[in-house]
């Protein structure tokens, strides 16, 4: 079962309320994506810590719903 974009988009942004979010469906069947997360909720963190914090907005479905996402996180002044 494939997830939309905006589903993607409301995940994260319902655990990081201040977070601009760009997700670019890459092969057009809802299963492969590419996200920009950028957040002052990463300030302090480095790359990893920030991408943990997006997979867990995801709350478990990476690997099953969403089968591939390439990620880049940014902090936010």
């Amino acid at each position: 079962m494939a997830m939309e974009a905006s589903e993607i988009e409301r995940l994260i942004k319902e655990a990081l309320p201040d977070a601009e979010v760009r997700i670019e469906d890459l092969r057009g069947d809802g299963d492969h994506y590419s996200a920009y997360v950028r957040s002052a909720s990463f300030k302090g963190k480095n790359r990893v810590q920030q991408h943990q914090m997006v997979y867990s907005a995801l709350q478990g479905r990476m690997g099953g719903e969403l089968h591939a996402l390439a990620l880049q996180t940014a902090a936010s002044d």
